[in-house]
């Protein structure tokens, strides 16, 4: 299961590598990190985003918004899952996020007990039926 992180932040990969080693090293899941919402576009064009089910992505970033880019991205794969994630928790993004499709929103600094949970517990997150 291939997720795409995608976050301006240089230390992301490093952080998501440490609080989802185990699942890694068990081969339940994988990331790719882009660090614009340009860079994910392009990636998701290419023949290695084929298997990508989920994608997490920041909202705040240098150029193109993650907001703008979950428009794209709906129309480009609308199943596709978007998990939003925000250092800041204005109801209006979040409003939009949904509006445009967005899975779920979550708020900086990530709660990963709650992000695991809502990758592998829930009866409708986009990675159930790969683990079941």
């Amino acid at each position: 299961m291939k997720i795409l992180v995608v976050d301006d932040e240089s230390d992301i990969p490093a952080l998501f590598r440490q609080k989802f080693r185990q699942e890694l090293k068990q081969g339940l899941l994988s990331f790719h990190f882009c660090f614009s919402a340009e860079e994910a576009l392009v990636y998701l064009n290419s023949v290695s985003a084929a298997d990508v089910v989920l994608i997490l992505s920041d909202i705040n970033m240098p150029g193109m918004n993650g907001i703008e880019l979950l428009r794209r991205i709906k129309e480009i794969r609308p199943s596709l899952s978007v998990f939003m994630i925000t250092a800041y928790d204005e109801s209006d993004k979040q409003d939009q996020a949904r509006r445009l499709g967005a899975n779920e929103y979550l708020t900086k600094p990530i709660d990963f007990l709650v992000l695991r949970d809502k990758l592998f517990s829930g009866r409708n997150t986009p990675l159930r039926k790969e683990v079941l």
